[in-house]
């Protein structure tokens, strides 16, 4: 069953167990003991060693990002706790005075934390949460927000986690190098593209369709689900710039030690620094001292106390917990479909690596199944790790095509990772919008589908022309009519 059809199968079973029985956990690990036995024969012993090898062996390579969870929940309940968070809500409801700004400051703020979509999903949740409680926002409302301007806007911005993840993904000998080709397939990522202007206009228009719309209607007059920080004792006397000050300083040290990481401080260039950088290394460097900074600005000045400043730890901690365990699980399903056991990149390899498809088809057929591959494993990076390779093999001679081809890559990963039950932003947008995951999936998926129709035209009109800036054009047009389609209906209904 190694690299075969059958590979698919454990992601597949997870994901629909998912949608069916809203039960995240016990999805993933059926998936994930459906790989195990299907890769031993279905010999139960060797399939439970394998699943808690796999196990430790991702949460041991991923530990930098669970420590990041960690520190940023720290964070998050000592903002909660010292009165920052509803300081900063009082202050925000004097310049955003309707349901629309507030929708529109978190897509802005969602815009300006491009440098790694962990960061950006957590964040962006954390500070305007308050203001989208206040306006009876429903938080899947405000989770899809946050997916919208994550990844989208971390796959066109040049200086981020995501394009040194996709310049590494180059095989040797390519004849461009990584930040270029990057740089080049910005205008041809279509979905990315679409997905932030799609959003503006339903945040401008204020309108729903389809699951979101239902939701909306059922959950307007309901109150909001508290859990999480929520539940937190406000025990401190906090001021705006007592949220403010932590966030800046997260961000610039967390830019700064991608440098640091990089090589920046060695000799390296800002490009070979952010290109070269461990960012998950550089967000737990920069959590941490930003951690450090917290207490240097709240204890002297008795903004919190020192007990509940150590109180918050635990506190931290467990508003993690839920995240940290379906992207442990998901990670883990990630491992039993990896190279090394079922080999789920090598079936798409063999399917796709070998073929002569004209250049015509090339782009959308690239699109949907970097989208289907992302879906199925819950990652963008692996996708796009694995199919940027072939289109720079199959297409080094014709750079413009090339270019498309890696555009509709990351675009149908990018997407693929939005419709993902088992995705790690999907996972960190509920979290950071405390909705519950199932409900975020529901109400997104008719959002990115909708998108990705518009995308899939313009790929499929780039290939016609052989001018990705015609399929630019084409997507645009297509999703002005949709829009348009959806306005009528909503009205008429």
């Amino acid at each position: 069953m190694t690299g075969t059809f059958w590979a698919i199968f454990p992601p597949v079973i997870a994901i629909v167990l998912a949608l069916i029985t809203k039960e995240v956990y016990l999805s993933l690990m059926i998936g994930i003991a459906s790989g195990a036995l299907m890769y031993h024969g279905f010999h139960p012993i060797h399939a439970m060693d394998t699943i808690f090898s796999i196990m430790s062996e991702k949460i041991g390579g991923n530990c930098d990002i669970l420590i990041f969870l960690v520190l940023l929940g720290i964070l998050v309940a000592l903002i909660t706790k010292s009165g920052a968070s509803r300081a900063y809500g009082k202050w925000a409801s004097k310049a955003i005075k309707t349901k629309r700004q507030a929708l529109l400051a978190t897509m802005c703020l969602g815009v300006v934390i491009f440098v790694d979509d962990y960061f950006n999903c957590l964040t962006v949740g954390t500070v305007m949460r308050p203001v989208t409680d206040k306006y009876k926002i429903t938080r899947a409302k405000l989770a899809y927000v946050i997916d919208a301007t994550a990844a989208p806007v971390c796959i066109i911005a040049p200086i981020s986690s995501w394009a040194a993840a996709v310049g590494s993904s180059l095989p040797e000998n390519s004849n461009i190098d990584g930040f270029s080709l990057f740089i080049r397939a910005i205008p041809f990522n279509y979905y990315a593209l679409l997905t932030l202007v799609f959003l503006i206009s339903l945040l401008v228009v204020n309108v729903d369709y389809s699951k979101m719309r239902q939701y909306e209607l059922n959950h307007e007059t309901e109150e909001l689900e508290v859990d999480g920080e929520e539940e937190m004792q406000i025990v401190g006397r906090g001021q705006v710039l007592d949220l403010i000050l932590p966030i800046i300083f997260l961000i610039l040290s967390c830019i700064t030690f991608m440098l640091y990481t990089g090589g920046f401080f060695r000799g390296a260039s800002i490009i070979d620094a952010f290109a070269n950088c461990s960012s998950s290394r550089s967000l737990v460097l920069g959590s941490f001292l930003t951690l450090i900074f917290t207490f240097l600005l709240y204890v002297p000045r008795k903004v919190i106390a020192f007990v509940d400043f150590c109180g918050s730890f635990v506190q931290g901690f467990k508003s993690m917990t839920s995240a940290i365990m379906i992207l442990c699980l998901a990670w883990s399903l990630s491992g039993i479909c990896s190279e090394q056991y079922l080999n789920i990149q090598g079936f798409v390899k063999t399917a796709i690596g070998g073929s002569t498809m004209a250049v015509i088809v090339m782009p959308v057929i690239f699109f949907f199944i970097s989208m289907g591959l992302a879906f199925a494993t819950g990652t963008s990076w692996g996708t796009f790790g694995i199919l940027i390779p072939i289109s720079v093999t199959i297409l080094g001679g014709n750079l413009m095509m090339m270019a498309v081809c890696v555009g509709a890559i990351l675009a149908g990963a990018v997407c693929g990772d939005h419709i993902s039950p088992i995705s790690d932003t999907t996972i960190l947008s509920s979290a950071g919008a405390q909705c519950k995951h199932i409900d975020h999936v529901s109400t997104q998926m008719p959002y990115a589908f909708t998108v990705a129709g518009c995308a899939a035209i313009g790929y499929v009109t780039a290939g016609i022309t052989g001018n990705g800036y015609f399929g630019l054009m084409a997507a645009a047009a297509m999703l002005v009519i949709v829009m348009g389609i959806i306005l009528v209906n909503v009205k008429r209904g």
